[in-house]
């Protein structure tokens, strides 16, 4: 199993939204960025992913998890693009900040950090659980 974050702007697709897309899951498309598709293209069914809230809020919010793998993403019309599904898991009581990411000197090396503007990026086992404890405090 691998682990990633996916960042969407909650006014575009949030993580309520995602929960109510139920068991059947949502597409997670619109990825233009060649990095993050190829991340899609990684992705594995039953994967877990933080679900991060961009630009409004800048939080890890909760966790979906990979229903259905890469496939043509239907709102490319160049057909180079894809998208993935994924299902709802859980939603964090309370978010996780990337101000407290940022506190975090063991997640230093994440590229929610290092690469600001990626929306899709994996996330190593060690930091998985570190933030996933930081939704428990």
């Amino acid at each position: 199993m691998q682990y990633w974050l996916m960042k969407s702007e909650p006014d575009v697709w949030s993580i309520d939204q995602q929960k109510k897309a139920g068991i059947k899951g949502a597409p997670w498309d619109g990825v233009r960025n060649y990095q993050a598709a190829k991340n899609l293209k990684s992705m594995r069914k039953g994967d877990l992913c933080f679900f991060y809230h961009s630009n409004i809020g800048k939080e890890i919010v909760g966790i979906v998890k990979v229903i259905k793998e890469s496939y043509i993403d239907k709102t490319d019309k160049t057909g180079r693009f894809v998208a993935v599904t994924v299902q709802f898991k859980s939603k964090f009581s309370k978010p996780i900040t990337l101000e407290n990411i940022k506190k975090n000197k063991d997640l230093s090396h994440l590229a929610l950090i290092k690469q600001s503007r990626l929306s899709v990026m994996p996330v190593d086992y060690k930091s998985w659980k570190i933030i996933n404890n930081m939704s428990k405090i």
